[in-house]
């Protein structure tokens, strides 16, 4: 028996009470949050900071924001956000009455999103149809986009993750399958890929800059190997055995090096490569 088939009635009262298993056509994905997943502390916390923040940027047009899918669902209160966080004015009713309306306004709405935060079709998390079926998932993604532009500085919490449950109509009908996805990303490592690439985009646009980088960082080095009578002038060719490296890591961090545990003035490849595996 397959796996689809066994998920499938894994989560009968999911895919029972999914918004979107009646509208899904032939042959198209749609996915949404598995609702054992709605009680998720983590996911609750987010909620009410974007709840919180919305009601906070819009208290002087006094609305306020119970829920996030219910209350945002035909754009108005996106309208005002967008006003209100990037002066932009757009160019639909205020109040749209009918559903037709509604989503009219609400695909202008995302389309100026979308423009303003620089971002391809292929990059966008939400949809006119996601948002106006009162998707969950579509909408934390659309808030979470529009707040990091915006509100960089808004505490965002990092690394939450949902189940999600993904629904495909075929032919002999509807298949599911279950997954895990992260809706914010994980801090240190965005902290750590930023570092990464300021140095890439040194040694690509700027590399004029270069000498001058690796003067800072040889002035650092020799400032914490000198205690040890070392003098480093060529950091290409003196770090290159892992000598230097090893005894300034020693020197950062305080850590005793017996030195006969490692080769001091390595003739060889393998000699040097003990230096490295003892780091």
């Amino acid at each position: 028996m397959e796996p689809d088939f066994l998920t499938a009635f894994a989560q009968p009262s999911a895919l029972h009470h999914s918004p979107l298993k009646n509208d899904v056509v032939q042959g198209e994905k749609r996915k949404f949050i598995n609702p054992t997943s709605c009680n998720n502390p983590k996911l609750e916390e987010l909620q009410m900071l974007l709840i919180d923040w919305i009601n906070i940027t819009l208290k002087q047009e006094h609305i306020v924001v119970k829920s996030l899918e219910e209350d945002l669902f035909d754009g108005l209160i996106l309208h005002h956000l967008l006003e209100k966080l990037g002066s932009l004015r757009l160019d639909v009713e205020k109040m749209a009455l009918t559903e037709k309306k509604q989503k009219r306004k609400l695909a202008v709405i995302l389309e100026a999103v979308a423009q303003c935060l620089q971002l391809e079709e292929s990059q966008l998390k939400w949809s006119v149809d996601s948002i106006f079926q009162k998707d969950l998932l579509s909408t934390l993604y659309l808030l979470i986009a529009i707040a990091k532009h915006f509100q960089p500085d808004l505490p965002i919490p990092s690394n939450i993750s949902v189940e999600v449950i993904i629904i495909e109509r075929t032919l002999t009908g509807l298949r599911t399958e279950n997954a895990v996805e992260y809706i914010t990303e994980d801090r240190e490592k965005l902290e750590a890929q930023s570092k990464a690439d300021a140095f890439d985009e040194l040694f690509a646009h700027a590399p004029d800059k270069l000498d001058a980088v690796k003067k800072v960082l040889l002035q650092f080095v020799n400032k914490h190997v000198g205690k040890l009578g070392l003098n480093v002038k060529d950091a290409d060719s003196q770090f290159a055995d892992g000598v230097i490296l090893l005894l300034l890591i020693g020197q950062l961090e305080g850590y005793f090096l017996n030195l006969r545990e490692f080769f001091l003035n390595p003739n060889c490849a393998t000699e040097m490569v003990g230096c490295y595996l003892f780091t």
